[in-house]
């Protein structure tokens, strides 16, 4: 897949936390997880492993966001289900709705991203570039590499950070 700058979310309505923009998230990776409640895959490795993400990195670091992207179903996939389903299988990052189209099923992200269907992993770097797009399960080890390759890439410093103090470190860690 070659390298591009990711399109915005086109999002009718946020669950959890709302996000402004991908723009507004330039700093961090951000791990975008496209599913439907209704997925077999999603339910049953998908969403476990968004959850497992989420609470395994600050979310300063890397920020996982849902996306429930209906394709299929679509009555009985509204808003009002999805909040109960949130709620029910403790999803604790954003998610939004995939802002559905003025034509046929496909929601307006999905078409944006060219996703195949759900569970679709998207994982975007610090700069709002796609780095890894996979549609179906994804092997745990397969998407912690990913990530981890993410992470120890350098940071970009296009910003002054003021009162900037030196790590204080020991040699089991570093506290700030």
């Amino acid at each position: 897949m070659s390298h591009h700058q990711a399109p915005e979310l086109l999002v009718s309505q946020w669950f959890n936390q709302p996000v402004q923009s991908l723009a507004s998230l330039r700093g961090r990776i951000v791990l975008l997880h496209a599913f439907q409640m209704l997925c077999p895959g999603c339910v049953s490795h998908g969403i476990p492993q968004a959850v497992a993400v989420s609470r395994n990195f600050a979310p300063d670091e890397l920020l996982v966001i849902g996306l429930h992207t209906v394709f299929e179903h679509h009555a009985v996939m509204g808003a009002d289900a999805l909040q109960a389903f949130l709620h029910e299988y403790r999803i604790p990052f954003s998610v939004g709705i995939d802002q559905a189209a003025d034509k046929g099923s496909i929601p307006l992200t999905m078409q944006a991203y060219a996703m195949q269907g759900t569970p679709t992993f998207v994982l975007i770097d610090r700069q709002g570039v796609i780095r890894m797009q996979h549609f179906g399960v994804l092997d745990d080890l397969q998407l912690g590499v990913a990530i981890g390759r993410l992470l120890a890439e350098p940071i970009a410093v296009d910003r002054v950070v003021e009162n900037f103090e030196p790590l204080k470190c020991d040699v089991e860690k570093c506290r700030i």
